[in-house]
């Protein structure tokens, strides 16, 4: 199984949470997750994710957290 980074950013103010998320990505090793928690979807985000070779999934928590799974294509 894959090693996983998290960024809780539920309680960040924007754009704190897209920072710290670009930042991880610039570290994260191949075969490595970066999870990233939210109360909203990051629309911005995708967008440079796909501009820039990184597949993610999303993924709807009862508590209203948007977890995005995001790795290296």
């Amino acid at each position: 199984m894959a090693e996983q980074r998290v960024i809780d950013g539920r309680g960040l103010m924007p754009p704190e949470p897209l920072e710290l998320t670009l930042a991880a990505l610039d570290t994260l090793p191949e075969g490595e997750e970066l999870l990233l928690l939210l109360y909203c979807e990051p629309h911005p985000l995708y967008n440079i994710l796909k501009q820039n070779g990184y597949r993610y999934r999303t993924g709807l928590h009862a508590d209203g957290t948007v977890e995005v799974r995001i790795s290296r294509r």
